[in-house]
């Protein structure tokens, strides 16, 4: 596993777990941050992401993406 930051551009790779506080992996799991999902970094610009999952784009911080391991 390694966190979502440092996920290759283009790749397709799968959710395998969420870390931080309770409101944190609330917060992702609304935008569609679920374990065992697909998700793909469509681009990288100074750090932080911007990531496609379940049909829809979102940006993300870099302290966000490491959150996100897959």
């Amino acid at each position: 596993m390694l966190p979502l930051s440092m996920a290759t551009p283009g790749e397709k790779q799968t959710i395998r777990k969420i870390t931080g506080k309770d409101e944190v992996r609330q917060h992702l799991a609304e935008l569609g941050f679920v374990v065992d999902s697909d998700i793909m970094v469509v681009s990288e610009v100074g750090g932080n992401l911007i990531v496609q999952v379940k049909d829809s784009r979102v940006a993300l911080n870099r302290d966000m993406a490491n959150r996100i391991m897959v």
